[in-house]
């Protein structure tokens, strides 16, 4: 799926909870996962998030009676994937080494992460 549009923090953040749940899932069930973590949301509010996030081909949605019916198109794993090719391409020209030099040189990788990055490295490489 690679023509999925970038999700904004909020749809972002829709999605994380989409994807705890057993799908599908609808909006009233929505609702009251985010009250239950105290965020309360207007029903309209839930209800424009997911249409926009179904026009961004996060979501498909299945019409059941009067309730509209959500299910992931795409894995947290695929999106976060997905956003890291598009962020490696965009600033890095796709290099892995560009990114991560840029990592160190802006002093972002402390010595505990260079070691965990050469175990992981060393396991690849078996």
């Amino acid at each position: 799926m690679n023509h999925l549009q970038k999700l904004s923090d909020t749809e972002m953040e829709l999605m994380e909870v989409i994807w705890e749940c057993e799908p599908p899932v609808t909006s009233t069930e929505l609702l009251n996962m985010f009250s239950q973590r105290g965020k309360a949301w207007k029903a309209q509010t839930i209800s424009t998030f997911l249409s926009r996030l179904v026009d961004k081909g996060a979501l498909t949605a299945t019409r059941d009676g009067r309730t509209n019916k959500y299910v992931p198109r795409i894995s947290p794993e695929d999106y976060k994937l997905l956003e890291t090719q598009q962020v490696l391409d965009g600033l890095y020209q796709g290099s892995v080494k560009n990114m991560i030099s840029a990592l160190y040189d802006g002093d972002k990788l402390s010595d505990k992460d260079m070691a965990e990055l050469r175990q992981w490295f060393s396991e690849k490489q078996v």
